[in-house]
């Protein structure tokens, strides 16, 4: 063919070597290869056109040799995206967003892509801006983890950015629930919620309080919704002093906890509540450290139960009873459902009740 013989003729020639501390180029690879720019190019970028195996074995010991780097930005460019996968989450420290680029890194390994996370620390404006900054990177796939807020202004903002994105070859991925019209993973956090209701109900709790979370984030809101809903169903009704809102983090169940104690309505008198439910499990955990240092013991003096099954939860004392969602599960998902050209029903993850030593049952 006419590339082979063109290679052929070229690696008669001498070598050629980039000057003495000079970057090495995709050109003095295919020199130093003795073989033509396309197929030097072919051979390191992974294009599905077929290259000879020899030529391709010089090329990749030239660029070893010449310390060869490739110009991302440029591959980007011609190939209108790059070979990365971008995770947007709310806060990288949270085990449930940790979980979950777990999942993400397992699935872009098998395809030989790379991921970045970024964290919007819950802030719609930071979220707009991390997209708009992720479209000139001109990434794969964006994942977007971050718990969307149900009076975001931003909202019609970041659709038309992602749909600018997606018009010039990228692949747009939710994870949770879908309010801005792309491929979802969903998570049932309504349905989760009411099956831990029922399956406190059937344990004998009848007074419960809620650690509600951020009445403005969907997640926090279809939990809190879904538990209310299976309360409804068994006729027990929650008290709105006991229902406590903060931050949907570990801080925010700590000092949830500390309220409704402050409250009285923790460990005896007439206003005590026999079980709490956090809407996470980093809450749930806040809240058992209150619990202790107020003189209760979880568990006994009052039931906690959380939301997500992270895996610390297993480790704590007592184990915590939660909603299982299989998080690493999640971010598997998502990416492969970016990655297939196939539009169809989109994945639902199921959730499981976990009972623990958080819950051992009313007497």
């Amino acid at each position: 063919m006419p590339e082979n013989i063109d290679d052929e003729q070229r690696s008669a020639a001498a070598p050629s070597e980039p000057a003495t501390g000079a970057p090495a180029t995709l050109e003095s690879v295919a020199r130093a290869a003795g073989v033509s720019l396309a197929t030097a190019s072919r051979s390191l970028n992974g294009s599905n056109r077929t290259v000879n195996e020899s030529y391709r074995a010089r090329v990749l010991e030239a660029a070893a040799r010449l310390n060869y780097s490739p110009n991302t930005s440029a591959q980007a460019v011609a190939r209108g995206s790059t070979m990365t996968v971008a995770l947007v989450v709310a806060d990288v420290a949270d085990p449930y967003f940790s979980s979950i680029a777990a999942g993400v890194v397992a699935a872009a390994r098998d395809d030989g892509l790379i991921v970045t996370m970024t964290a919007t620390d819950g802030d719609p404006e930071r979220e707009l801006q991390i997209v708009r900054t992720l479209r000139g990177q001109r990434p794969k796939v964006i994942i977007l983890a971050s718990s969307r807020r149900t009076n975001a202004q931003t909202a019609p903002l970041l659709q038309r950015e992602l749909e600018d994105y997606e018009r010039s070859g990228g692949r747009v991925v939710l994870i949770s629930r879908n309010e801005l019209g792309f491929r979802t993973v969903y998570i049932d956090n309504v349905a989760g919620g009411q099956a831990l209701a029922g399956r406190l109900i059937s344990l004998g709790y009848r007074s419960f309080a809620v650690l509600a979370g951020d009445h403005e984030l969907h997640t926090a809101d279809d939990r809190y919704r879904g538990f209310e809903r299976g309360l409804a169903l068994a006729g027990v009704r929650i008290d709105e002093s006991h229902v406590v809102r903060g931050a949907f983090t570990r801080d925010g169940g700590y000092d949830g906890m500390r309220a409704l104690l402050a409250k009285g309505v923790a460990g005896v008198g007439a206003a005590r509540i026999d079980a709490v439910f956090a809407v996470n499990d980093v809450m749930a955990v806040g809240a058992l450290t209150a619990l202790r240092e107020a003189g209760l013991v979880p568990g006994r003096d009052i039931a906690v139960a959380g939301f997500d099954d992270i895996p610390t939860v297993q480790d704590t004392w007592p184990t915590l009873t939660t909603v299982r969602v299989p998080l690493v599960e999640v971010g598997l998902t998502a990416l492969r459902l970016a990655l297939t050209d196939v539009v169809g029903d989109e994945p639902a993850i199921g959730v499981e009740v976990m009972v623990r030593d958080s819950t051992p049952g009313a007497e």
